[in-house]
Formats: structure tokens, sequence, C-alpha cells
């Protein structure tokens, strides 16, 4: 391993494991996607130089996860795997409790959508990339990432909206 890679693995390593945990709900599987990810990156990069090892190991990842890789049913354990704790603020433990309940509503509502729709919002909204960006780093068109995440905005709009209370039924209830 190089030293530039083991560099970015050392710095880089807890928030790949992060995006990892968004993509596939499961600490155990997250952290075994990052690290066949890495391996791949660690193989490619003695093969031809990478030119930038966060972008491919991503890619990797991304694909990992919508290819199946590594993914076996689980129990879901939404926010006991995340940390949580260390984030609260011990002066305000109301806050962790609903930062938990936040997390368990966020993960339950993503794993409604597939896993194209997801990693093109993870990527979108969690890692802040660009449309042209996220069509690289999953190797399909600018037109492919705005359809899923049209498509997965507009599911999560239909899970996360209360029953009763969309737009249509307003206007039906004042009609």
């Amino acid at each position: 391993m190089t030293t530039e890679l083991a560099e970015f693995v050392r710095l880089r390593h807890a928030a790949l494991v992060r995006r990892a945990y968004l993509l596939v709900g499961d600490q155990t599987a997250a952290e075994d996607v990052v690290q066949e990810a890495l391996a791949r990156t660690c193989a490619a990069s003695r093969r031809r130089r990478v030119q930038d090892l966060e972008a491919y190991t991503r890619r990797v990842m991304t694909n990992l996860v919508i290819s199946g890789h590594r993914r076996a049913r689980r129990s879901e354990r939404p926010a006991g795997d995340l940390d949580l704790e260390a984030s609260a603020d011990p002066e305000q433990p109301h806050q962790w409790a609903e930062e938990r309940a936040l997390h368990e509503e966020m993960w339950r509502v993503l794993q409604a959508l597939s896993p194209q729709q997801r990693s093109v919002l993870v990527l979108r909204f969690y890692e802040g990339l660009g449309e042209a960006e996220i069509a690289e780093a999953l190797n399909v068109t600018v037109g492919t990432v705005r359809q899923h995440t049209a498509r997965g905005l507009r599911h999560l709009r239909a899970l996360i909206t209360p029953t009763g209370t969309t737009e249509e039924a307003h206007s039906r209830e004042e009609h």
C-alpha cells in the first residue's frame, strides 16, 4: 500500500463507513463494503495511477451496494449502530432522544427506496455532490441521476406526508 493510500485510509475511513452505513443500514455490512472498496482501490492504484482516491472509492462502494455485493437480509437495527451518544449534548438528554428518533425515522424511509435511488440521494444530499459527479460515480448519465433523484424524492414525500394531509386532500376539504 502506498503512503498516499495509507494516509487516505487513515483520514477518511470513518467518513467512508458513515457513507456506507447510509447506503446499507447495517454497521457490519457497511464496514464490509468499505473494506472491499478499499481493497479494490488498493488493487487499482497498483495497476494504474488513481487520480482521486475518494471519488474512486466512493464509486466502488456505491457499485458494490447497488449490485447487492455482500448484502444479506439482516434484522434492521436503525439507529442502534449509530454513535449518537458521542454527538449528543450531555446537558440536554432530550436532544439525544429526539435525534435518535429522527435517525430511526430517516432510516426507515430511506429503506423504502431502491438501492439506486438511495445511492443518488445519499450522494446528493449527504455528500453534497452535483449531478455530474454522481453520474460519474455511478457510471450513469446525468438524466438517470435526475430521474432517480425525482423518483426518490417523490417516494420520500409520499412516505413522510401524513395520510390525509397532502395538498390534494386539503383541496378536497376546501371544496
